[in-house]
């Protein structure tokens, strides 16, 4: 699944392979709790946290891999050595697998986003 169709995070985590729900389920809650002051929507096709209206955080259940979409540059910027190592994207973290999933990276990674704003792309 590249994008969905689904009105909300609920309806796309019940589309998602039964292989990556819980994995994906687990990245909604860390970002629940760790971005503070951020709405959960529906964005590009899938799950999005935004904060005043900005998408800046973003993952998604692709055919081969699991992604973590960081939509500020200066996340980007300020982790580029800690993610020097991680198969990335232009704008994104590719797991590429549930068990790959380094959750105190992600962790840090969510805490720094909503340490302050900051510009999406």
């Amino acid at each position: 699944m590249v994008r969905s169709n689904a009105e909300s995070v609920d309806g796309y985590l019940s589309e998602v392979p039964d292989e990556h729900r819980e994995a994906l389920t687990g990245l909604r809650e860390l970002c629940r709790t760790e971005l503070k002051g951020f709405v959960e929507v529906m964005a590009y096709g899938m799950p999005a946290y935004q904060r005043d209206g900005n998408v800046e955080i973003a993952f998604a259940s692709q055919r081969r891999h699991i992604s973590l979409y960081l939509m500020r540059d200066d996340i980007r910027t300020a982790f580029e050595e800690r993610l020097a190592g991680q198969d990335m994207g232009k704008g994104c973290l590719r797991f590429r697998g549930p068990e790959r999933i380094d959750l105190d990276l992600v962790r840090e990674l969510l805490a720094a986003t909503s340490a302050g704003p900051g510009e999406s792309r």
